[in-house]
């Protein structure tokens, strides 16, 4: 429902522009404000999911590796 009042109001945005410039000038001047915004937090998003916490927790792997040494010594 939240996806369809968004359409609705860039709809809104599109038809409440069209009384000051041509409707077809509207569509294109609110469609590429949106991809602009969308863009943005593309942006964001992708700078914010390479700052993130790292695939692998490193005290994780410092225990698989310090099990794989106390095994080893256990096998000699």
């Amino acid at each position: 429902m939240a996806l369809f009042g968004l359409a609705t109001l860039i709809a809104a945005a599109v038809l409440g522009l069209a009384t000051v410039v041509a409707p077809w000038l509207a569509a294109l001047i609110v469609g590429v404000t949106v991809l602009m915004i969308g863009g943005a937090v593309a942006a964001v998003g992708a700078t914010r999911s390479k700052k993130a916490l790292p695939p692998v927790p490193q005290d994780t792997a410092a225990s698989v590796s310090e099990d794989i040494s106390t095994i080893k010594k256990g096998i000699r």
